[in-house]
């Protein structure tokens, strides 16, 4: 006790910097901002602080710990929750010209250089699963397909999962544990078949013969 360099923040600066870190996740160069000093700093209080903490009872309480896809699909599925799939963009720098993959970081959607990922929820809004990026071009369909939770949803218990219309076609392919909305009816230019239900055969044929001249 006493040995080693001398603390630039007192204890409960370095106890706050630590709750903050835990908490927020909080890189330890805008901690080393906010309290003015190095960044090293705040990385041997964040070293020195949890022992301290665990010490006197002040830990993180045992549960489930998921780290894997696989992980939270059984998770939620084993509880009867509901879960929620979606895509989140993040802007990136544009990559360097000559780069072969240059193009794949712009996104159809925001027309802007991006990774993509995609998050689970419980229904809740509490982040159970958060994977690795892709480039922007991606679509969020195609993305899931890669992470594989069609197969994971196929051989696992029965459950819910909410998608918005991005992963339309999921829903298919897992027996409906994927819950999408609906395709939009046609509002303009509605081919013969889509609305051949509320026309008499008649009309469906003269409809036909008029599209066909």
């Amino acid at each position: 006790m006493g040995a080693g360099a001398k603390h630039r923040l007192v204890f409960v600066d370095r106890l706050l910097a630590t709750l903050v870190h835990l908490r927020h996740a909080t890189t330890h160069d805008a901690l080393a901002c906010w309290f003015s000093v190095d960044r090293s700093t705040i990385t041997r209080a964040i070293a020195e602080v949890p022992p301290l903490l665990a010490e006197r009872g002040c830990t993180i309480s045992p549960g489930v710990r998921l780290r894997t896809l696989a992980e939270v699909i059984d998770h939620l599925g084993t509880d009867g929750k509901t879960g929620i799939i979606d895509g989140t963009e993040i802007r990136v720098r544009r990559p360097a010209a000559g780069r072969k993959d240059r193009d794949k970081f712009i996104s159809g959607k925001n027309k802007q250089n991006a990774v993509k990922t995609m998050v689970v929820t419980d229904g809740d809004g509490r982040m159970l699963f958060c994977s690795p990026t892709k480039p922007g071009s991606y679509a969020d369909i195609t993305h899931a397909r890669q992470l594989g939770p069609v197969t994971l949803l196929a051989d696992g218990p029965a459950m819910e999962i909410l998608a918005d219309a991005g992963y339309q076609g999921l829903g298919a392919q897992t027996g409906g544990q994927v819950i999408t909305p609906p395709h939009r009816k046609f509002k303009k230019n509605a081919p013969v078949q889509a609305i051949a239900g509320l026309l008499s055969h008649q009309q469906t044929a003269d409809l036909t013969s008029a599209r066909q001249m």
